[in-house]
């Protein structure tokens, strides 16, 4: 869990000549009287957004306007493009962002990407304060020969795929050419890449799946999928409720190596130490002593790090592993480490899925952290170039700014965390340069630009479409991914 605000500063806040407790407090009691006149913008409108949103909606009072700005004609972020089409009880976060969307003090401005229709800069010269929350749209990359191949994808663009954004819509996925597919990953979006993989192609029609990866999964040649980790069973990041269903399909066989499941000492401490690892090896333990039947199957390679992607007639075609062994780390509660022991195995893969781990992208306007992933920042507000001293003005939150971790709940401590710095420093806040200040000031801005702004009434006019489109198709909704078609649709008002 992040760390909060209120511990983490408060002897800072009572030194002399640190701001002080007064100060403090007083920046609080102000901000509940009502921010009159501060408007905020927060960029982008997933979990983070939506919950930064609130919370200054909350802190700031009833004179306090807050605009969310959102790439796409699209809100809810991860929500919408990253969670699994099965897991449909994940989504419901979304009537909430939906009700808060109704709030006359907050307006969504879509189809508005910064750093492309208008800079930080120009932004920022609107408001108060920006919160930057855009989340992560690159991948961590394997670091081996074959990594670029025809074939090779991260499984965030694979799952953008799948969950039809915009984006993603036209990944050359072949699912009818392919009979394996492995995944180099033992986290959850690794087991949801799987899942679907294997779980009959009419469980998957019935939920919001895209249409185009409905038509591939039916006509899917793949017959083994193949998880692959450097480590073992008990290091393993997946979680025992997207473990237990992904073992649960019907008619998958499971397979793995039973060394792997030979327990050291350290391994064990790690279990003892951690309830959840000890349900995971328990669930993985139970599963390979289980005898299945079935045309499928599914290969969990622990102990195996990704050394090459082989290639045949210019693409994919398997995955060059090499074996590893577990050293205990020197320090008391560090991660062991894999280390390489020079044996290979080779396994066939006409699909390579690299799933370990997202990362942010920077833009021009603030600083970057291009190793971390993240935006330098203090308990949410945003280092200068120095990296010491605070841009005024400037917060962030989400997997922005402290990489791709957590679930969806803890955006809601993070932006908790952030909105506390920024009532604690709104006697930084830089005064609103441009004119009008807020939405009515963007809107001006892009109009001029020739730029469609997508209202959160807009989108609901989309989103009814899908709804209806997906009520013919015995589904909860068919997602449009077209942002054209989309923003036709909103035209039409």
């Amino acid at each position: 869990m992040l760390p909060r605000l209120a511990s983490a500063s408060l002897g800072a806040l009572l030194r002399p000549g640190g701001g002080g407790l007064a100060r403090t407090l007083a920046s609080a009691a102000a901000a509940a009287e009502g921010g009159a006149g501060l408007q905020f913008c927060v960029v982008g409108s997933g979990p983070a957004g939506f919950y930064t949103a609130d919370k200054l909606l909350k802190r700031f009072g009833e004179g306090a306007r807050v605009d969310i700005v959102e790439a796409l004609p699209t809100p809810f972020g991860l929500v919408r493009s990253g969670v699994a089409p099965d897991h449909a009880d994940t989504k419901n976060v979304i009537n909430q962002f939906t009700a808060l969307a109704g709030d006359p003090r907050l307006t969504f401005l879509g189809n508005v990407r910064v750093g492309r229709d208008l800079s930080l800069a120009e932004l920022r010269r609107h408001y108060s304060a920006v919160v930057l929350c855009y989340g992560a749209e690159s991948d961590r990359r394997l670091g081996v020969p074959g990594e670029d191949l025809p074939g090779v994808f991260s499984a965030r663009e694979f799952v953008w795929w799948y969950n039809g954004h915009p984006e993603y819509r036209d990944l050359p996925v072949d699912l009818s050419r392919t009979s394996s597919v492995a995944i180099a990953g033992l986290g959850n979006v690794a087991v949801d890449c799987a899942r679907i993989l294997l779980k009959p192609a009419g469980d998957m029609a019935a939920t919001d799946i895209c249409s185009h990866a409905v038509d591939q999964l039916r006509s899917s040649a793949v017959k083994e999928v193949h998880l692959v980790g450097r480590r073992g069973p008990v290091q393993a990041a997946f979680t025992p409720k997207e473990l237990r269903e992904l073992l649960g399909l019907q008619g998958v066989q499971v397979v793995m190596d039973p060394a792997a499941f030979q327990l050291t000492p350290a391994c064990e401490a790690e279990m003892a130490a951690a309830r959840m690892k000890k349900r995971v090896f328990e669930i993985l333990s139970k599963a390979r002593a289980q005898e299945r039947q079935g045309d499928r199957s599914l290969h969990i390679h622990f102990l195996r790090s990704p050394a090459e992607v082989v290639e045949a007639e210019g693409r994919a075609a398997g995955v060059r592993l090499e074996r590893t062994r577990l050293e205990a780390a020197a320090a008391p509660g560090s991660d062991q480490k894999a280390l390489g022991t020079g044996e290979y195995e080779t396994i066939p893969a006409d699909i390579v899925l690299k799933s370990i781990g997202f990362k942010s992208v920077g833009i021009p306007g603030v600083a970057f952290d291009g190793r971390a992933g993240i935006v330098p920042n203090k308990l949410g507000q945003v280092c200068g170039e120095d990296g010491a001293s605070a841009d005024p003005g400037l917060y962030v939150c989400g997997w922005l700014k402290r990489g791709p971790s957590g679930i969806i709940g803890t955006n809601l401590v993070d932006a908790e965390q952030t909105v506390d710095v920024m009532v604690q420093t709104q006697g930084s806040f830089p005064a609103v340069a441009a004119q009008p200040a807020g939405a009515a000031g963007l809107r001006r801005l892009l109009q001029q630009r020739g730029v469609q702004v997508v209202s959160f009434a807009d989108w609901q006019r989309v989103d009814a479409e899908e709804v209806r489109r997906g009520q013919a198709l015995g589904k909860p909704r068919d997602k449009l991914t077209s942002v054209e078609e989309m923003l036709q649709i909103a035209r039409a008002a």
